[in-house]
């Protein structure tokens, strides 16, 4: 029995890890689209414009941060790291949503999806 238990937990650790790097790699690549996305707009070119370049930019740092934290070796507190992935899931789901305005952003608004998806996925499995 005892080493059915131990490969269970080592079996749920493993897809803990998992799940915690796609969510990570996840925030990287909307990171990266949302800072490329910013960096196209020109400042001063309108309200519009301007909303898109500060929502990449946040969307960007935010993304970031999480996966700081997600990729720190120490274990956090749950209820950080859940405040943390809510943050960036909301930040990415606003984020996709001014870029679903702008023609030729569909695929930094998917990036901002899939990594809404991917942190609610990862809180999901928080305990």
């Amino acid at each position: 029995m005892t080493t059915t238990s131990t490969t269970t937990s080592q079996q749920e650790l493993i897809q803990f890890l998992e799940d915690r790097f796609a969510c990570a790699q996840a925030c990287t690549d909307c990171a990266r689209a949302c800072a490329l996305r910013a960096s196209l707009v020109d400042p001063g070119s309108g309200d519009e414009q301007e909303l898109l370049r500060r929502k990449g930019i946040m969307c960007a740092e935010v993304c970031d941060a999480t996966c700081r934290v997600l990729s720190e070796q120490n274990r956090q507190d749950e209820d950080g790291i859940r405040v943390q992935l809510e943050w960036c899931r909301t930040v990415c789901l606003e984020s996709a949503h001014v870029f679903d305005r702008l023609p030729g952003a569909e695929q930094t608004a998917e990036a901002c999806r899939a990594c809404a998806r991917a942190c609610g996925d990862f809180m999901a499995t928080l305990a």
